[in-house]
């Protein structure tokens, strides 16, 4: 029998073309795995489409609440974004494809994992040190790094697929590269390859309309959250994913969390792209609203610091670490008060607060108030401020002596 391998699938022309490359330069038997992350109606037609492209098997494998519960959470908790504007939304996806595919490697007996991310980007790091991570022992083949690979273009794995009778449901017209899962949708290429060009958003976006196009009428959304974790919209308990599903909804709608970034990827270079993260950036965003309610200034702060660097290990593919888990530790315990109600509008791709509630807030109105109470005198200050500020009094004084 055949050694096995492994491909990651997504159904797209490149790992259309990697099946029968693979047989034709391994002579490995294809078992595709298809990990659902939330691409919906993109999985249509894939196992008819991979054994007709030489493929033994193809597993789909449903991962969307696991995606949502044990890797969208601890970044939402954390309030991690890349570079200030990037939710992640690829990036969290990457070690739970790549923990499935170890799985039915495990499974079928494979002696290799193959994959079908470029040498430029970064998501050949992130699904290769997930595999490392989880199966050293396990071969990986990175198709266009490959010194057999020679397909260097659309068109020619479009014709290489034709030459090997693949008949493929796709043209050799140009299209965005694109990058979807229940988080968010990413785009790449035409003209966002050039960062003087304003997105030809009629033509490039899916979740969403621009704010410019949303209706006139705000609309006023009610979350709860328990312990960081989103519990209901509206009134209504849903699933965390089933919640991620109506923000998506809701935030297309407005035209929320549509992002333009030049990002800087891990392997040195700096890229373009357009990311819809509807139904994320509500998230976030109603999560931050409850948290500056309940965390102390400090904890606050540090969280702070621990979000982002939380981001920087994901991003760069760093999951599986014990510094992922030790982070992740520090902001989860954060959570534990993190309870209440959030309302808030949305209107033109904006979201205004509109009322926090919590039963652990911290903000007490007598304390804040102008008036004078029992817990907060206002002369108390005098001193406060005289201690706080003796490091900088001191110093004028010295420079003052010194000019004299």
């Amino acid at each position: 029998m055949k050694d096995k391998v492994i491909l990651a699938y997504s159904g797209g022309l490149d790992t259309t073309a990697i099946i029968p490359w693979l047989k034709e330069n391994y002579d490995y038997e294809v078992i595709c795995v298809c990990i659902d992350c939330g691409q919906e109606s993109e999985l249509d037609g894939l196992e008819e489409r991979a054994k007709a492209s030489g493929a033994s098997k193809l597993y789909i494998e449903d991962v969307v609440d696991e995606f949502c519960d044990e890797y969208i959470m601890p970044c939402v908790w954390g309030y991690s974004v890349y570079e200030n504007k990037y939710l992640l939304g690829t990036s969290m996806a990457r070690p739970v494809i790549a923990k499935r595919l170890v799985e039915i490697a495990r499974k079928e007996n494979a002696v290799a994992i193959c994959h079908g991310a470029t040498g430029k980007g970064n998501d050949q790091i992130r699904f290769e040190l997930g595999i490392k991570a989880l199966a050293p022992d396990i071969k990986i083949i990175a198709a266009w790094r490959d010194e057999k690979w020679t397909l260097d273009s659309r068109e020619s794995e479009i014709r290489y697929c034709k030459e090997h009778g693949i008949h493929l449901p796709f043209s050799a017209d140009n299209s965005y590269s694109r990058d979807r899962n229940l988080w968010h949708i990413s785009h790449e290429g035409l003209e966002l390859e050039d960062p003087s060009n304003e997105p030809n958003y009629d033509h490039l976006l899916v979740l969403s309309v621009t704010p410019e196009k949303a209706p006139d009428e705000g609309e006023y959304v009610t979350m709860t959250f328990e312990k960081g974790t989103p519990k209901s919209i509206n009134g209504k308990e849903m699933k965390v994913s089933d919640i991620i599903r109506e923000l998506n909804r809701l935030g297309g709608k407005h035209g929320i969390g549509i992002v333009d970034i030049v990002e800087n990827r891990v392997v040195g270079m700096k890229s373009r792209g357009v990311y819809e993260t509807p139904g994320g950036t509500i998230l976030m965003e109603a999560h931050q609203q409850l948290e500056e309610l309940i965390l102390d200034r400090d904890t606050y702060a540090l969280k702070k610091d621990m979000g982002s660097k939380l981001a920087q290990i994901v991003y760069e593919g760093k999951w599986f670490t014990p510094l992922r888990e030790a982070v992740q530790a520090f902001i989860e315990s954060t959570q534990k008060y993190v309870t209440g109600e959030v309302k808030f509008k949305l209107y033109k791709g904006n979201i205004i607060k509109a009322g926090t509630t919590s039963p652990y807030s911290l903000y007490d109105a007598d304390i804040a108030s102008f008036t004078t109470g029992e817990l907060y005198d206002h002369k108390d200050a005098s001193g406060f401020i005289n201690l706080f500020g003796l490091s900088c009094k001191v110093r004028a004084m010295k420079m003052q002596a010194l000019d004299k």
